[in-house]
């Protein structure tokens, strides 16, 4: 919305600068984009009348003059403008004046004649960018009138970008009431009185969408004089809003439009058929518009028509065949208000976008359309004179948009806004916004006025008195917030703690997908249904993992393809197995997994180039279980495994439940995954395994350790987990570390047996321990091993 701040300022005036004013219309939700000037920087341009004008004697274009500017002589001035004629008034630059861009007016010869002066252009004022001919002004203009006081040059365009829900400022009746608000000032708002009919010409109006447009009225108006020129004042009100002037019936329409934010339209009598009817168009139905465009008009769009024939797109665009020309001499003025849904999307279907359109997509007052009738029709009578009928109304009362009555909350503002306002003053806040305000014990009821659609709830008021009251007026208030310690478990372990741990150890974190291929999947798990996706990503990620070893192995396979010859990855996640007693059927579990391939150290000098084998993988899982603080609860036992090694395979238990499984993957199902050598993998339930054991703080012994190494035979199916576990348990209080540090078979060892050397290391935190009393733990030790296991001190 671009408009004057002199039109402005005839209907408020505040006593504030226009940068002050759109300073204020910006705090206030209407952002102003820009003020220019309406007109360039100039001084010593006068009024002034043509009072000679003939043939300059050497050249063909131009024109010898003698100018009326007020004083004692005449000037003469050499002019090339077309349209300089005797008798007309002027726009004289005088000796000595600046036009813009600092264009000084001197004495000077045109082909010999002189020129004390310059007759100027609206361009060469830098007003407009016409430039066809000289101004020329009313004949009743003042000789000798400074043209920066005759016409008001001091004056400023300003440009508003309105939000959507803000229709009723898009027109300077909208913007002054804001203004008038946001001063605490009156607004002037001019007299529209009813004109009068002096005869009893009328069309009736028949409404068939009356859902589309509850309200329409049409006026008669004939003899009207369409080639009278539309005096200065109403083409320079148009053009400082960035609508140039047509013809005084269009002019008058845009100048109702600007003024109250009323659309109108003016049809030109002679082409109406009958009477006319609102209605929706038929498909397929035709109209050529006024830009001379045809458009083939669709069954959603709101037609104005006669008895025959559409003449106009309802709120959008005019017909070519009904509009006005410069024969017509009888017209028909529309006045109406269509719904904004009939017409919210209808220009763009067609390409178009008009100021009509743009104003009823958004909303337009349903109670202004009388007046802005009779403010049209006692322009169009002025200027072009002619004679009006009735205005003929027809409405469907029960299809208009209803004022909404909202309740506010004394609470509730406060609350919102942080600060505490007079109840008068929020009174008089809304009753200046066009409220009806009722105060209430709780707070006030007001019903929102016709033309403020925006205002339906509670926020809608509260927002409007922060608009009014300033935002910057608000003080600034630090909020309070308490801070509380999050609840935090110490002996629950993190996921991002073993997370870590893995990286510690030379692992990357991967993620792969939820989903996987169904071959590969099955392959692996064949006793475990995957649930199917009914609309996959592609047949390969058809179904939900059950594990995460496919995608690790997927994922191990690509890095391999790459030329990477150490791989080591984890990745922590969801699996899927379907369940019949689990929610929604299925058992989401989040487990810890881990893929280990290729070298068991990165390529150097000084290190082996041996391939990883099970213990490493193993001793990254030990390393993990280790967390938790409980590893002499946990177990790695010989387990069986759909997708691993017979003979390579541990189920991994706590206190005889199974939490995870660790293992070599089965040799068959290399070419199927694309792996290459030997690949070990493991997975364990997060949940088991986050439970950890508190450290508890105890002396530390004195005295000195005592280390005694002793070598046992033992069967070959005698696992050394379970020995070990059995010394630690058979109640050697002074024992305080136990080592496997040689497995040993071969000569001196009978087939099917195995020699293992252990380290025990005894140490009393109150005494030094005597030979005696380790002597004594260490046969307590041999002779249970031989009673549990068959075990023989090997000499």
């Amino acid at each position: 919305m671009k408009f004057s701040e002199k039109w402005l300022r005839e209907w408020v005036n505040p006593s504030l600068s226009a940068h002050e004013l759109s300073e204020q219309l910006s705090m206030a939700g209407l952002e102003v984009d820009g003020v220019e000037p309406v007109a360039g920087d100039f001084k010593g341009v006068l009024v002034g009348e043509v009072v000679e004008c003939g043939q300059h004697p050497n050249a063909d274009k131009l024109r010898v003059t003698k100018i009326n500017v007020g004083g004692d002589e005449l000037l003469d001035i050499v002019c090339g403008a077309p349209n300089c004629r005797q008798g007309i008034k002027v726009a004289v630059a005088v000796v000595g004046a600046v036009l813009p861009g600092d264009f000084k007016i001197k004495k000077a010869k045109l082909r010999g004649e002189p020129s004390f002066g310059m007759l100027c252009s609206f361009s060469e004022l830098g007003i407009s960018d016409d430039h066809d001919g000289i101004i020329e002004l009313p004949a009743d203009a003042p000789i000798g009138t400074d043209i920066r006081d005759y016409l008001g040059l001091d004056d400023n365009a300003i440009e508003v970008d309105l939000t959507p829900n803000r229709a009723d400022c898009l027109g300077i009746r909208g913007i002054a009431r804001e203004v008038g608000v946001l001063n605490n000032l009156d607004v002037c708002e001019p007299e529209v009185a009813a004109v009068n009919a002096t005869i009893e010409d009328k069309l009736s109006i028949t409404l068939s969408a009356d859902d589309a447009c509850p309200r329409y009225l049409g006026r008669v108006v004939k003899g009207v004089n369409v080639k009278a020129a539309s005096p200065l004042w109403l083409v320079e009100k148009l053009r400082r809003c960035g609508i140039r002037s047509i013809d005084p019936i269009v002019d008058v329409t845009n100048f109702v439009l600007l003024e109250l934010g009323q659309p109108m339209h003016a049809f030109n009598l002679a082409s109406i058929e009958g009477n006319i009817n609102v209605r929706m168009a038929n498909e397929g139905e035709t109209l050529t518009l006024l830009d001379e465009t045809e458009a083939k008009l669709q069954s959603n769009t709101l037609v104005i028509a006669d008895d025959n024939k559409a003449l106009a797109m309802a709120g959008i665009f005019g017909g070519l065949h009904s509009g006005v020309t410069t024969e017509t001499q009888d017209i028909l003025l529309e006045s109406a208000f269509f719904s904004r849904d009939a017409i919210m999307g209808r220009a763009r279907q067609y390409g178009l976008h008009t100021d009509a359109s743009h104003r009823y997509e958004r909303g337009v007052d349903p109670q202004l359309q009388r007046k802005a009738m009779e403010r049209a029709t006692a322009l169009v009578l002025e200027i072009c004179g002619g004679e009006a009928g009735p205005v003929v109304e027809t409405v469907a009362e029960d299809k208009l948009p209803k004022q909404a009555t909202v309740t506010l909350r004394r609470e509730r503002l406060s609350r919102v806004l942080g600060i505490s306002i007079d109840d008068a003053k929020v009174t008089e806040m809304l009753n200046r916004l066009g409220l009806d305000v009722t105060q209430t014990e709780a707070g006030w009821e007001a019903v929102a006025p016709s033309y403020r659609f925006d205002i339906s709830i509670e926020e809608d008021l509260i927002e409007e008195i922060a608009r009014v009251y300033g935002y910057n007026n608000i003080p600034n208030v630090a909020p309070k917030a308490t801070l509380a310690m999050l609840p935090s478990q110490e002996a629950k372990l993190p996921l991002n703690t073993m997370k870590s741990l893995l990286l510690s150890r030379g692992y990357n974190e991967a993620i792969t997908y939820s989903f996987v291929d169904p071959k590969i999947q099955n392959a692996l798990f064949p006793d475990v249904k995957g649930m199917v996706l009914p609309h996959p990503i592609s047949s390969d990620m058809s179904v939900m993992r059950v594990s995460l070893w496919p995608g690790l192995l997927g994922a191990t396979a690509y890095n391999q393809k790459r030329q990477q010859q150490r791989v080591r990855m984890f990745e922590t996640g969801l699996r899927f197995i379907p369940q019949q007693d689990a929610p929604n059927g299925v058992l989401q579990q989040q487990v810890i997994g881990g893929v280990v391939a290729g070298r068991r150290n990165e390529e150097h000098w000084d290190l082996g180039d041996s391939p990883v084998d099970f213990f490493d993988a193993k001793a990254d899982v030990e390393a993990l279980l280790a967390l938790t603080g409980r590893t002499g609860e946990f177990q790695f036992v010989t387990g069986q495994h759909s997708a691993l090694h017979p003979g390579m395979t541990a189920k991994i238990l706590l206190n005889d439940e199974e939490v995870g499984y660790i293992g070599a993957i089965h040799p068959q199902f290399t070419k199927l995954l694309g792996v290459n050598g030997r690949v070990f993998v493991f997975e364990l339930v997060v949940d088991a395994i986050t439970d950890r054991k508190l450290p508890s703080a105890v002396p530390v012994s004195r005295f000195p350790s005592n280390r005694r190494d002793i070598a046992i035979t033992v069967k070959d199916e005698v696992r050394v987990g379970n020995v070990l576990s059995y010394i630690e348990n058979i109640g050697v209080n002074q024992l305080v570390a136990l080592n496997l540090f040689d497995e040993y078979k071969g000569k001196g060892i009978e087939p099917g047996y195995k020699s293992l050397a252990l380290s025990l290391h005894l140490q009393d935190p109150d005494k030094t321990l005597e030979e005696a009393e380790i002597q004594q733990a260490v046969d307590t030790v041999v002779k249970g091993l031989e009673s549990e296991f068959g075990a023989a001190l090997r000499e």
